[in-house]
């Protein structure tokens, strides 16, 4: 197969994804997609009339999020119309998708130009939702429900913790772990590489900073905060009675009554706005167009697991890539691993017994926020820019997907 490279990766800055406090919640969400994408275009120089194809994420695909975001973000970027757009879904996962699938088009010889990326505004898809209806997975489908239970998500975290014997020591100091490396990366420029600005209508700066992080937190502002997922177990959510609690125990009976709630908004992603692109091209294409190459896609693969525990698939996607690739875990010098929640990844660092110092070193999404169609195309260019600044040379980036699913990639910095 061809080579797949990685000539470019940028980001937004993640803002607060609440109405009235965050500073793009104001923004039409293809206004955040058309920023990356402009951006792309011109640090690159981009003929944009050879884009073959541009594939992004979004995952809450309704309203302004509607309507084939990658399609028309490109159009209100001034793309040129020959360069087509799709965009897709795999919940948390989409960003990584995005990636791999474009990478597949140029490996397999049927595209050159592929723009991957992804967009989510939790501030619009959030203030947009109808309260009344509890958000499902399954999209209220009872016979689905009946052979596959799929709780909340948060809920979900508590269960594999319980089940790990994870407590809320643990997760916090994963927490406190996390916002200490934001802050260091943030104070010492570490994504000031990727980051591009976004700026309001009439041309004036939005945001040019994540403005998530809490940098003065502690352990003991966390092990003050509440835990959140208690209150959700018994909140109904059919007519055959279920709750989000009777989900997690109608295939883990032995779970009821021994749940040990450890997750709350220190410890879990935070909800905020982003959007993220990547551009990558044949070696022929890069050759012609004088690109040097950033990144090679080494290999990609998808697993799914438990539905019902939902969010475990990232260890089996991590030795799933890595076998596809022929390689070990020693090889890998900097693993993102998304954090959802506290505890995926913390399951993650001890069941591959992973050195901590290579895992999320620049922090994760318990300081930064999870863009949800968006992250994966962040984390990957998060981790081509560690390795430049380190001098490392392979990175692998995996997430958990709602549906018990995660994509995996691993790519090498040249």
């Amino acid at each position: 197969m061809a080579d797949a490279y990685i000539i470019d990766a940028v980001r937004t800055p993640r803002g607060i994804g609440k109405v009235g406090k965050g500073s793009l919640a104001h923004l039409h969400p293809q206004i955040l997609g058309a920023t990356v994408l402009s951006a792309i275009r011109d640090r690159n120089n981009l003929d944009t009339s050879t884009v073959d194809d541009i594939i992004w994420g979004t995952s809450s695909q309704r309203g302004k999020q509607g309507g084939d975001m990658g399609r028309m973000a490109a159009l209100d970027a001034g793309y040129d119309i020959k360069a087509s757009g799709v965009t897709l879904d795999r919940f948390c996962g989409s960003g990584i998708t995005t990636v791999n699938l474009a990478a597949a088009q140029i490996m397999s010889g049927m595209e050159d130009c592929v723009v991957a990326g992804g967009c989510e505004m939790m501030s619009y898809t959030s203030s947009s939702a109808d309260p009344s209806v509890p958000p499902m997975i399954d999209g209220g489908n009872l016979r689905l429900r009946a052979k596959h239970p799929q709780s909340q998500q948060g809920v979900c975290a508590d269960a594999i913790a319980t089940i790990e014997g994870i407590d809320r020591e643990a997760v916090d100091q994963l927490a406190l772990t996390s916002q200490q490396r934001a802050k260091r990366a943030m104070d010492e420029g570490r994504f000031d590489k990727s980051v591009v600005p976004v700026h309001n209508e009439d041309g004036s700066v939005a945001l040019e900073k994540d403005e998530f992080p809490r940098p003065n937190t502690t352990m003991e502002t966390l092990s003050g905060l509440k835990t959140v997922f208690n209150m959700y177990m018994d909140i109904p959510i059919d007519e055959e009675g279920n709750t989000y609690g009777s989900m997690i125990f109608n295939k883990y009976p032995d779970l009821k009554g021994k749940m040990n709630h450890v997750h709350h908004a220190g410890n879990s992603s935070g909800v905020v706005d982003g959007a993220a692109a990547l551009l990558l091209t044949s070696k022929e294409y890069a050759d012609k167009h004088g690109y040097k190459p950033r990144a090679r896609i080494i290999a990609t693969a998808n697993m799914g697991d438990d539905p019902t525990l939902m969010l475990n698939a990232p260890v089996p996607a991590a030795k799933k890539v890595l076998e596809k690739a022929g390689m070990t875990k020693d090889q890998i010098d900097v693993w993102e691993i998304n954090e959802a929640f506290s505890v995926v990844a913390e399951k993650f660092i001890r069941d591959l017994e992973l050195d901590r110092e290579k895992v999320n070193i620049n922090g994760g999404a318990m300081a930064l926020g999870h863009p949800i169609g968006a992250t994966g195309s962040i984390l990957i260019g998060t981790v081509l820019d560690e390795l430049e600044r380190s001098g490392g040379q392979y990175g692998l980036v995996t997430m958990c997907a709602a549906g018990g699913m995660a994509p995996a990639i691993i790519i090498e910095r040249l």
